[in-house]
């Protein structure tokens, strides 16, 4: 009675499969797809909270604005550093103790007595997210088949556009029934979950060679993470107006950004090889999810003006209408990632760039036509566009990474996502305020709202465009590096 459990198992393994190991599988994917949800939810949630929090502490927008920015800029400089950790003392071991790091944290910042000890442990709780981030990719490698990356880069997608559309929704309640701590406090059991899913079912960490253990870079981490946090408060700060102050932290960026490159000519194990951005996957995959990144945030930046300006909109509607690119965003990143295993990431990254260029031009079009509708059908055709691209291109640069370095790469990935949405926060933003030509756009006329739209969009069509264009051009010389390779390995 016993004896077709074993026949079956065989016949699994003959054909390449293991229910034990797809089912363990699974529930480490779980663990990483929940780590991704967290990271995100921990941005969103917090900015419905800003107007709770300067009433709760008496502190002005401009204080309490500290409590988002103090997380993004512990993400922002701190991701490839942590990533690279984690290829020299294991992603497994490194990832459990982000997860700790982040359920504290958000323990903490509910708890926190005064607004600069919130700030404080904004900042770990970033920490934390950034290790989160950063190794959930780079372990899709150790947890999935290579022929499945696409649809494990999908569900995180998926899972980082739940959390991006959950947090308006969830914070708003949680404030109103249990105050602004409950937004922090509601990740100490989600965290707790996610620590324990990973630590039962990831795949123990590799023992890699003493060449892979030895000399993290220091000197380059410091530099690399001071140089983003220039670049990023130069975007941030005094978002109003672009004044002496914002110039001088993007003037310390630049001469960061130098300093950085010569350390890591001259370093013996550098954090990141400059050489390696002339890699056509690597350097492409990063400068095209910069340019993306950047074309997403003008929606969240420029829509809800345009809908309440120019559409006269409510707030309510505002919120519902706002909600349907992060609610398609969810529902189409695990489609997009089983379009990569079938298709391919090269076709498919061209497909979701072609979809998001003729989205944006429709942004600038359609709503100014057809109202609402118009709106919403033009994000429509960007948002599935977007996982489509997400879900490829992240395939595409991480596929083929050698194990030791799948943590710095991942974290450079996010970090280019990470740079292109603070970028399309300020740079779109002033686009937007100069196409309007209005003094202050929060007051401005419909008619010159409009136009704003208008120009901010077909800008962000252009910049799809160039996307477009790195997308060709690298799929090129990337077939021609392995044609050339082909033909070395034949001559031998």
């Amino acid at each position: 009675m016993f004896m077709p459990k074993p026949a079956v198992a065989a016949a699994d393994d003959a054909a390449g499969r293991n229910p034990h190991r797809d089912a363990s599988a699974g529930w480490a994917l779980a663990s990483l797809s929940l780590s991704m949800l967290l990271s995100s939810l921990g941005t969103s949630i917090a900015n419905v909270g800003l107007p709770s929090l300067a009433t709760a502490f008496s502190a002005s927008f401009q204080q309490v604005q500290w409590v988002v920015l103090a997380y993004l800029l512990a993400i922002t400089t701190l991701i490839v550093g942590v990533g690279r950790l984690g290829d020299m003392v294991g992603r497994r071991r490194l990832l459990l103790a982000g997860i700790l790091l982040f359920t504290v944290a958000s323990g903490l910042s509910g708890a926190a007595p005064s607004l600069p000890l919130l700030i404080a442990a904004r900042a770990v709780q970033g920490l934390g997210a950034a290790v989160m981030m950063a190794l959930a990719m780079a372990l899709v490698g150790e947890t999935v088949a290579k022929e499945k990356t696409g649809g494990a880069m999908g569900l995180l997608g998926t899972m980082s556009a739940i959390g991006t559309a959950l947090g308006p929704s969830l914070g708003g309640v949680l404030i109103a029934g249990l105050g602004w701590q409950a937004i922090f406090v509601v990740n100490v059991p989600l965290g707790a979950l996610a620590f324990i899913l990973a630590r039962r079912s990831l795949p123990a960490d590799r023992q890699g060679s003493a060449a892979e253990r030895t000399g993290f870079d220091v000197p380059g981490t410091l530099l690399l993470g001071l140089t983003l946090a220039a670049y990023a408060l130069a975007m941030t700060v005094a978002h109003d107006s672009f004044g002496p102050l914002n110039m001088a932290l993007l003037a310390a960026a630049v001469v960061g950004a130098g300093l950085f490159v010569l350390a890591e000519r001259r370093a013996t194990s550098p954090l990141m090889r400059p050489e390696a951005l002339r890699d056509p996957v690597l350097g492409a995959g990063l400068a095209m999810s910069a340019l993306v990144s950047t074309v997403m945030m003008a929606t969240l930046v420029v829509g809800p003006f345009y809908l309440s300006r120019a559409l006269g909109l409510g707030e309510a509607l505002v919120g519902i209408v706002m909600s349907a690119g992060p609610v398609v965003s969810a529902l189409s990143g695990l489609p997009a990632g089983r379009a990569v295993d079938r298709l391919g990431a090269p076709f498919v990254i061209v497909t979701g760039l072609l979809a998001m260029a003729a989205g944006s031009f429709a942004l600038s079009v359609l709503p100014e036509m057809f109202g609402v509708a118009g709106y919403l059908a033009a994000m429509l055709v960007l948002t599935p566009g977007y996982q489509l691209f997400q879900a490829a291109n992240n395939t595409a640069v991480m596929v083929d990474v050698r194990p030791d370095r799948r943590g710095v790469v991942s974290g450079m990935l996010n970090l280019s996502r990470n740079l292109g949405l603070i970028t399309g926060a300020s740079v779109m933003g002033a686009v937007f305020a100069f196409a309007s030509a209005a003094p202050d756009i929060a007051a401005a006329p419909a008619v010159a709202v409009a136009a704003g739209m208008r120009i901010t969009f077909a800008v962000a069509g252009a910049l799809i465009v160039s996307a477009l264009v790195i997308a060709l051009r690298s799929r090129t010389l990337f077939m021609r590096a392995c044609a050339g390779a082909a033909l070395r390995d034949e001559g031998r």
